[in-house]
């Protein structure tokens, strides 16, 4: 048995409130607990996009109601509401921006790329989806006005090389990975089809190969939990998107137990560097008991999750979460033991 921390998840979407049919917050966060994720940040891509300041209030009520752990959020912009920023910086930890198509078309039109950049001007970063060549246009922008940018779900040798350099300049940029663009290639693409359907798409093995030799350029791994009904990923028109808070930790504590990755990397890129990148303080006895030998099969009916099911289903891993605590009490111990409305809304007044 071994002691982690508390583990940090920067990139989730909750779907609450909106499209509750997929996931909700206390069943999102069960997830993240069953995952040994004690804190995770929603991104604001709800059905109603989270872009005003009634909005956001919205979301904190409803999810301090429900969540079972600590969850914080962010704010969105598509340029037309630049004058809400001074209110809802302290509420949020971040501002996303979507440069490319993803789940609810909420792309920014890039003339309004600069004016978000000025208007944001603040030490909270801005945390981008952003694809091939809008990484450039976005380090660009980072040269001229300096602020902290995070560039979500990286998944090529492209994007991440030129991440590498605009850091070797100075630049303070960031990015993060995902367990599925890790640990899956192309090549499971044409074989699942639309069940490891999302954006950024499954990339090859030279790109995954990349990724894994230069992880220490790489400053978080993030779940971009994006859960989707089993319906609705068999529809003529399925969604991007695939669950990820409990599967993320077993596969990478799977990856050290076949010595492709050290421990200690899963502490920088689950907990210190998503910490340092959100300035969190250190929650005291906040930590997770994880039997690092249990061997077993990701079983879908298993999984604490709304949609019930996993593009990792059926694959043998090695290291299960045990028990969860937060703040000295235990609230995971095979299933969640604390009731909705326990966990901690993340900057709420």
């Amino acid at each position: 048995m071994i002691t982690l921390p508390g583990l940090i998840d920067i990139h989730v979407h909750l779907r609450d409130p909106g499209q509750t049919n997929k996931e909700d917050f206390t069943t999102g966060t069960a997830a993240a607990l069953a995952g040994g994720f004690t804190t995770v940040f929603d991104m604001p891509n709800n059905r109603k996009p989270i872009t005003t300041w009634a909005r956001l209030q919205e979301k904190m009520i409803i999810a301090k109601k429900k969540i079972l752990g600590d969850v914080g959020f962010y704010f969105g912009s598509l340029g037309d509401n630049l004058a809400e920023f001074t209110r809802v910086k302290p509420l949020v930890f971040g501002l996303k921006l979507y440069l490319n198509i993803t789940t609810g078309g909420f792309i920014i039109d890039k003339k309004q790329l600069l004016s978000i950049y000025k208007a944001w001007s603040s030490e909270k970063p801005i945390l981008l989806h952003s694809e091939e060549e809008m990484v450039g246009a976005i380090i660009d922008v980072v040269r001229k006005t300096g602020q902290r940018s995070h560039f979500c779900h990286i998944s090529s040798r492209n994007e991440l090389s030129q991440i590498m350099k605009a850091k070797q300049e100075g630049l303070p940029v960031t990015c993060g990975v995902t367990a599925h663009h890790l640990f899956l290639t192309i090549d499971d693409a044409r074989l699942f089809g639309p069940y490891v359907q999302m954006k950024p798409s499954l990339k090859s093995r030279r790109d995954v190969d990349y990724l894994w030799t230069h992880l220490r350029d790489i400053d978080v791994i993030e779940s971009d939990h994006a859960p989707h009904t089993l319906a609705e990923k068999e529809s003529d028109k399925p969604p991007f998107g695939v669950p990820g808070l409990e599967t993320t930790l077993p596969l990478l504590l799977t990856a050290v137990s076949e010595d492709k990755l050290e421990l200690k990397e899963i502490w920088r890129l689950c907990y210190d560097n998503p910490r340092q990148l959100l300035k969190l303080p250190d929650i005291k006895e906040t930590y997770i008991e994880v039997d690092e030998q249990e061997e077993y099969e990701i079983n879908d009916q298993e999984l604490q999750t709304k949609c019930g099911w996993s593009p990792f289903s059926g694959e043998k891993v090695r290291g299960r979460v045990k028990r969860v605590y937060i703040r000295g009490e235990k609230v995971y111990e095979n299933r969640a033991l604390v009731k909705p409305g326990w966990g901690t809304v993340l900057g709420a007044d």
